[in-house]
Parts: C-alpha cells; structure tokens; sequence
C-alpha cells in the first residue's frame, strides 16, 4: 500500500510504503527514482501493527519509478501503485505520481 500526503509547510509530499509482514516474512527495502535504486537508503522498518514502512519525501508533481527488494534478493512491484512500466531491463517497476 502507498499512502500520499501533502506537506505544505515544506512544499513536498510524503510518500509512505507499507507491507504486511506475513507477506514479506524478511527485511525489505523500497529502492527508486527517489533513492538512486539505493538498497540501504530506505528499508522498510518493522511496525508493531503486524507491517513494515518506510517514508519517504518527494517532490510534487512528479512520477517516480520504483520497486521493493527483499533481503533475499527478489524484487517485486506494488499492485496498489498508480501505475507499471516496463524499463530497460524488460523487467515491469512500478509507478506513483504525486
């Protein structure tokens, strides 16, 4: 899940990720436009609520592409993003815009 909201006082949007633990049983981190594809810039911490987060500031009006890797090595897109693109890989990233 992505949440969205606007910081006004500082003119950027924050961007939450968040994962169900039992969906990602080992540490992930959200790698993107955003972090330079930065695996150590922005793992997602485990929450006392049974999920895992991370947040992250982003300029507005913007699309930024983006994916979660696992600790183990597989990467995976969110199905809740605004949209998926194929890069130049040939492997599919997901979309936000903000």
């Amino acid at each position: 899940m992505i949440k969205l909201t606007a910081n006004r006082a500082h003119s950027n949007v924050k961007a939450s990720f968040v994962l169900p633990i039992t969906e990602t049983p080992e540490p992930v981190s959200v790698l993107g436009d955003f972090n330079h594809w930065d695996p150590l810039a922005d793992p997602l911490k485990r929450r006392a609520n049974g999920t895992r987060s991370a947040t992250v500031e982003l300029e507005p009006g913007q699309c930024y592409s983006f994916k979660y890797l696992s600790e183990g090595g597989t990467w995976f897109t969110e199905p809740e993003a605004h949209s998926h693109q194929v890069n130049e890989y040939g492997e599919t990233n997901s979309v936000i815009q903000t």
